[in-house]
């Protein structure tokens, strides 16, 4: 997935993440890239990548274990 660097990138991120989890590539209770990973395949920040990730907890589809990351969640 290539950013667009004329918009915001946690969004962008957020979104292929979302589609990951929606197709399948991510599957419930998988663990999923961790921040450095995220922001070094889509050349973005750890913050944005981060973010992005913490964006997607309010719609339920990922879940936090402290010190572990961040999982999918069960459909």
């Amino acid at each position: 997935m290539e950013i667009n660097r004329a918009e915001p990138h946690w969004p962008q991120v957020a979104a292929e993440i979302r589609r990951r989890i929606q197709n399948g590539t991510y599957r419930a209770g998988e663990r999923l890239p961790g921040t450095v990973a995220l922001a070094v395949e889509f050349n973005v920040s750890q913050s944005t990548a981060s973010r992005a990730l913490a964006s997607l907890r309010p719609d339920g589809l990922v879940y936090v274990v402290s010190g572990r990351g961040y999982f999918v969640a069960d459909a």
